[in-house]
């Protein structure tokens, strides 16, 4: 069983759904520290033919929290990001589709950051048509208080897997042989490019997987999904 774990993201990029579509069961952490200039909580989208950022605000807390117990804002206007969505891509080819997820997704009532944005990953996937179990992370019956590659193993010891699969950017953090003692293969999966026409400008690779939607019809997004990637 192949196994893969993630920090949750609002909205990432391609990569991270290629991901989660290569394995059988995808842990995403919600009892790990919030990262104030991570990726968690904004991404980016094309706006003008340059890539911006759009975020979730969030309401000021203590930064040792872990994602779990950070809010969003009380001023949060999700009307206000669908606005800036619009306002992007109202003229990209699949903008309708598109836009009809954005709306599931941003108007999500939830005020708690991690199950917004898990709400957001479970409806992107059902979107993309990847049946991966998804599983949160406190749920599982480890110690948690174990960090890095140890915590690594306990989680795929817990949900007996027996290939573990990391992202290409973690190769030193993971050894072989330790994983291969616990009877776990660790493999890494590397994303190829997936360039496409955006409004006829330079192409702004690797923004949030709402730009590939745009300008892609599912189908091609789904065989890019599962084609375009090579696990090594």
């Amino acid at each position: 069983m192949k196994l893969a774990i993630m920090q949750p993201y609002f909205l990432p990029y391609i990569g991270y759904y290629q991901l989660i579509a290569a394995v059988d069961v995808f842990v995403v952490y919600d009892n790990i520290k919030y990262t104030k200039k991570g990726w968690i909580n904004r991404n980016r989208m094309l706006v003008n033919g340059r890539d911006a950022m759009f975020s979730l605000p969030l309401k000021k807390d203590s930064d040792s929290l872990d994602v779990v117990q950070r809010e969003l804002a009380a001023d949060y206007s999700r009307e206000r990001l669908l606005n800036q969505f619009k306002g992007a891509y109202s003229r990209a080819p699949h903008f309708g589709e598109t836009f009809a997820l954005l709306e599931r997704i941003v108007s999500s009532e939830e005020s708690n950051l991690f199950r917004y944005i898990h709400h957001s990953l479970v409806e992107t996937c059902a979107h993309l048509c990847i049946d991966t179990e998804i599983r949160v992370s406190s749920g599982i019956g480890i110690d948690h208080s174990l960090k890095g590659q140890e915590k690594v193993l306990a989680l795929c010891r817990a949900v007996g897997a027996d290939t573990y699969i990391n992202a290409i950017g973690g190769t030193e953090l993971y050894s072989c042989e330790e994983f291969g003692v616990q009877g776990v293969e660790l493999k890494f999966i590397k994303s190829g490019s997936c360039s496409y026409g955006q409004f006829g400008a330079t192409f702004v690779p690797w923004l949030s997987i709402i730009d590939v939607l745009m300008f892609n019809s599912l189908d091609v997004v789904r065989e890019c999904i599962v084609v375009n990637r090579e696990i090594i």
